[in-house]
């Protein structure tokens, strides 16, 4: 299966500005620049999307672990936070941190822990990157 995003860029690196469109149009010419990606202007980048990639994956993932283990999960709740780091020349994603809540009736902390660390280490989109991805892990009660 091939998953498709356009973007088209007009101008320098920072008077210009990118619009990115996804093939299932759930982006539509949302705009991007120099000022959402390094000064914290509204709007979104890259990382933001990668972030939201790699949450929806690794749940995913936890998901079918959870089903694994005849568990439904109530509620997942995933928050990925992806760093940028803007020393030297050449900006980098130095970190991913994972943090995931679960509703989950009948599971215990041990085994949620157990699958949610699996599915970091082999959801695609984890495999995908050279990151030091962090994962934290909390059972609500």
């Amino acid at each position: 299966m091939d998953s498709k995003s356009t973007v088209v860029w007009q101008g320098s690196l920072k008077q210009g500005e990118g619009k990115i469109t996804t093939e299932s149009k759930a982006l539509n010419e949302s705009v991007y620049n120099f000022g959402t990606r390094f000064e914290n202007n509204p709007g979104t980048n890259p990382e933001e999307l990668i972030a939201a990639a790699h949450a929806a994956c690794f749940t995913m993932a936890v998901a079918d672990g959870l089903g694994g283990e005849n568990i439904t999960p109530e509620k997942l709740e995933t928050v990925a936070t992806v760093t940028l780091s803007t020393e030297g020349n050449e900006p980098k994603v130095s970190q991913i941190q994972l943090k995931i809540t679960g509703k989950l009736p009948g599971a215990d902390e041990e085994t949620f822990k157990k699958v949610a660390n699996t599915a970091k280490e082999n959801c695609p989109i984890s495999r995908l990157f050279n990151a030091d991805i962090s994962l934290e892990v909390h059972l609500e009660k």
